[in-house]
């Protein structure tokens, strides 16, 4: 799907960077010891079985999603905003699926761990929050009914602000959580040598 989405932009944006993206086991061990504050043991493998590979499919989708939300208002060429309100679509539904997934698993427990399938739901959106710096952007899989749709529910298949619409971030947020620094200007986590275009390198320079 993410090599999809690369081929959708470099055909509508010549010259799109590639960045070396790095989806090893070892990555997403640590952005789960990170999420939980502890090492787990043994590390996390997103390659073990199907809920693992789920949970960390959890980890970026919705990342990206955001970050789509958060940019489509601030682009001036209508291309742009054509390419990225596609990209948002698939994007979008991507996550519902990973989600609506990992919510008939909710209270299964992630062997060997003893944590259950939304826990790890609810660490990894604290985290990526957390490294945002920008407030409540991201739900796990169960929250207090406030924080549910209309402000009474408390499963959350579809994650939303208030008004039950997708939360937006800034490409800064972004880079913050997927360099999994919670620095916009220091590379790591997913993209080790950082990431690409003009943003992203201005805050390399």
């Amino acid at each position: 799907m993410m090599f999809a989405l690369c081929r959708a932009i470099d055909k509508t944006v010549p010259g799109f960077p590639r960045p070396l993206l790095n989806l090893s086991s070892s990555t997403f061990a640590t952005f789960m010891n990170d999420a939980f504050g502890i090492a787990l043991d043994p590390p996390f493998d997103p390659y073990a079985d199907d809920i693992n590979y789920l949970l960390a499919s959890y980890v970026l989708p919705y990342v990206g999603l955001t970050g789509y939300v958060g940019t489509n208002p601030k682009l001036l060429s209508p291309t742009a905003r054509g390419l990225v309100a596609g990209l948002l679509g698939v994007e979008a539904g991507q996550d519902a699926v990973i989600r609506a997934l990992l919510y008939e698993r909710a209270l299964v427990k992630v062997l060997p761990y003893g944590f259950t399938v939304a826990e790890f739901t609810d660490k990894i959106s604290d985290l990526r929050n957390e490294l945002g710096k920008a407030g409540l952007k991201d739900e796990g899989l169960i929250v207090p009914p406030a924080l549910g749709a209309e402000g009474k529910i408390s499963g959350n298949v579809l994650a939303g602000d208030e008004f039950s619409l997708s939360y937006g971030r800034t490409p800064e947020e972004i880079l913050r959580i997927v360099y999994a620094s919670g620095k916009e200007n220091k590379p790591g986590g997913f993209y080790p040598k950082g990431a690409g275009g003009k943003i992203a390198k201005s805050y390399l320079e």
